[in-house]
């Protein structure tokens, strides 16, 4: 009886363990299921000029490349207006041809013109030198002498106006004419720019990599700018997005790992790493049921990346995350 005294102890010793952990297992919260599903970044494409669509590149299920020709539009009045840009940059850089240059013969005719001028004031010179002689031996009346005077006069005056127009002619412009010259010809090559732009934009790209979920786009219909044409979900960048109460989101921290699974994988597990948790909006608010001592509380998106590339994760699969250790 002695020696079984210290199997009674081993005995409760273990029964008490076991009742220990059997009410610790009881007490601990159960794992927390949360269901989500996959995202990827969605793009709709819309032309930034209108037209009509004269051909199309893509349809849906199309897996694309970016830089991809996803439409081509059809517009006569940007391809006019092109056009009509073009002729005024021609006008203006003639213009500024204009301006800057003196053409030969106007330079040759303002050199004749002043080349006579001065046969002018020299013919006047001795005519006034003759005059002033013969009024010193009073063998001419005053009025002669006045007359040579007003004719030398006006020729030495006309010899510095053809002087003037000859120097006029060959500096040409001046730098305001020329400066305002310029501007139009930079005005108009920027208008020209803006039209090139215009035509450029008839043709729409994809602006990424993905696949063509939704066609609106049909040959023959004009669409505005803004409309939207296609949508595109980007299929090289997806992740998981789960919704929390704030009152789960304890220990849970950017950066963390966890396992999810893929019920479209045969729940395969994928290692995923959290990327954000963010708030959403007030629409999105738990409301308390309790008119005193219970708060409302908060929905936050936890979104998070696979570790690793997927093949054949879509946007749309659900997910599962058994969160457990809260």
């Amino acid at each position: 009886m002695a020696g079984a005294s210290p199997l009674r102890w081993v005995v409760g010793a273990v029964a008490l363990a076991a009742l220990a952990t059997t009410l610790w297992l009881a007490t601990r919260p159960p794992p927390l299921t949360v269901q989500g599903e996959v995202s990827a970044d969605r793009v709709d494409i819309s032309p930034r000029v209108s037209g009509r669509i004269a051909k199309l590149g893509a349809d849906v299920g199309d897996s694309v490349g970016r830089g991809a020709v996803l439409a081509e539009l059809d517009s006569p009045q940007l391809v006019a207006a092109l056009a009509a840009a073009r002729a005024a940059l021609g006008v203006a850089r003639a213009d500024l041809d204009r301006v800057s240059s003196t053409r030969p013969e106007t330079i040759a005719a303002r050199r004749a013109e002043l080349a006579a001028a001065e046969a002018d004031v020299t013919l006047y010179q001795d005519a006034y030198g003759r005059q002033t002689q013969l009024i010193r031996s009073g063998n001419t009346p005053q009025a002669r002498l006045d007359e040579a005077t007003r004719n030398l006069e006006a020729a030495i005056r006309k010899r510095e106006a053809a002087d003037a127009a000859l120097r006029l002619a060959v500096t040409g412009a001046s730098p305001e004419e020329r400066a305002l010259a310029a501007a139009q010809v930079r005005q108009a090559e920027a208008a020209l720019a803006q039209r090139a732009v215009d035509v450029e934009e008839l043709t729409v790209h994809a602006p990424a990599a993905g696949q063509i979920t939704t066609r609106v786009a049909e040959i023959g219909e004009n669409f505005s700018a803004g409309a939207p044409l296609f949508s595109l979900i980007d299929t090289g960048r997806v992740w998981f997005t789960f919704n929390l109460r704030e009152d789960l989101l304890a220990g849970l921290a950017i950066g963390d790992g966890f396992d999810v699974t893929v019920p479209a994988f045969g729940n395969r597990s994928l290692p995923v790493r959290v990327t954000m948790i963010n708030v959403q909006g007030q629409y999105a608010t738990w409301r308390a049921t309790r008119a005193t001592g219970d708060f409302d509380l908060r929905t936050f998106e936890v979104r998070a990346a696979p570790v690793q590339p997927v093949e054949g994760l879509r946007p749309g699969m659900s997910a599962i995350w058994v969160r457990t250790g809260r």
